[in-house]
């Protein structure tokens, strides 16, 4: 009786799997909070626009912690603090008074605004835009804004600039800051015209500082702009108009109020027309992870 060969058993290659290959990608919640970085890194550097690097570091603390306290409370887990760290370094940048508390409290209105203030499901206001014309109102004698240009500078602010402009069109947001700034530059054409101004002054404000963080956080802010391209165009198209109202009746912190009336009223028009809808697509009222908010 003949004994049995055994035959090999050759292991076969597993298949080449392509997803495991590819390089990790940079979560694309991180990119704002990169960007912001940048603006106030290169923003001080250049022109020392801080007030206090501690200031703006409590304002950081302050937004992180009641984004992670109030996100632990209400909504029962911890938040992705990207949204409180943005909002943090805007009220940091923005606000400028020689007092520490109205950083901490601005930072506290702003994060807790998004809780607070909800229709339907969503937050309406922008959260530092919130917080700073709360503060404006609250205490006009120990609170102002920013107000810097970047002047004979701006090369210094060209790369931040690019930068800025590559993340929101991956962002898909770019056509919100460009149709803000071309609707600025017509309508400060305009009002050169009206008041017998120069054209560069009516148009020096938008190479701000303050202009980088609304033009590139607060009106493209995901969690508080309309949806569609169209309306969020025929949004932005408002809140450049309303600001040169301000504007020409001399309100120095025009864009903050601007974007405060048109913003929330907008989201409530038109989620008035629609069922109720957390942010993301989910029904039901569920409160938003921290977003991209400036």
């Amino acid at each position: 009786m003949s004994q049995a060969t055994a035959t090999p058993v050759i292991p076969t290659a597993e298949p080449f799997d392509r997803r495991a290959r590819r390089r990790p990608e940079l979560d694309p919640r991180f990119l704002p909070p990169i960007l912001i970085t940048l603006i106030l890194v290169g923003g001080n550097a250049s022109l020392g626009m801080l007030e206090s690097p501690w200031k703006t570091a409590l304002a950081i603390l302050t937004a992180m912690l009641v984004e992670l306290g109030l996100g632990r409370l209400v909504v029962g887990r911890w938040p992705h603090l990207a949204s409180a760290y943005i909002t943090g370094i805007s009220v940091g940048i923005l606000v400028r008074s020689p007092f520490y508390w109205p950083y901490a409290l601005c930072s506290a209105l702003s994060i807790a605004s998004k809780y607070a203030i909800r229709y339907r499901g969503r937050h309406l206001f922008n959260p530092s835009n919130l917080g700073i014309v709360a503060m404006l109102f609250l205490a006009p004698a120990a609170v102002a804004s920013l107000s810097i240009q970047w002047g004979n500078r701006l090369l210094l602010m060209l790369p931040i600039w690019l930068v800025g402009l590559l993340v929101l069109s991956r962002l898909r947001r770019l056509h919100i800051t460009l149709t803000y700034i071309l609707a600025f530059t017509v309508l400060a054409g305009a009002r050169s015209l009206l008041i017998d101004q120069p054209f560069l002054a009516e148009l020096a404000p938008v190479t701000g500082p303050m202009y980088q963080l609304f033009a590139m956080f607060m009106v493209t802010d995901p969690r508080t702009t309309v949806a569609g391209r169209r309306g969020q165009i025929g949004v932005v198209l408002l809140v450049a108009l309303v600001e040169c109202g301000f504007r020409l009746l001399q309100v120095v912190h025009a864009p903050y109020y601007a974007l405060f009336l048109v913003g929330p009223t907008a989201l409530i028009i038109q989620r008035s027309r629609r069922p109720s809808e957390a942010p993301g697509g989910e029904s039901g009222a569920r409160l938003p992870e921290a977003g991209a908010a400036a």
